[in-house]
């Protein structure tokens, strides 16, 4: 995994006080996490446990 330091377009915080990964870091990380992130480029849908 890419250890750089998060820069300011790597996440928001959301209305809860939750850090929000954006599309550019799931791109820039390379890979899906498979946790069913708000923003993954990569279309996996956690309740399917699939790809789309």
């Amino acid at each position: 995994m890419n250890k750089e330091p998060l820069q300011e377009e790597d996440f928001y915080w959301n209305a809860e006080g939750y850090r929000v990964f954006t599309e550019a870091y799931h791109l820039k990380r390379g890979y899906c996490c498979k946790s069913g992130c708000k923003h993954c480029p990569y279309h996996y849908d956690k309740k399917t446990d699939s790809f789309h």
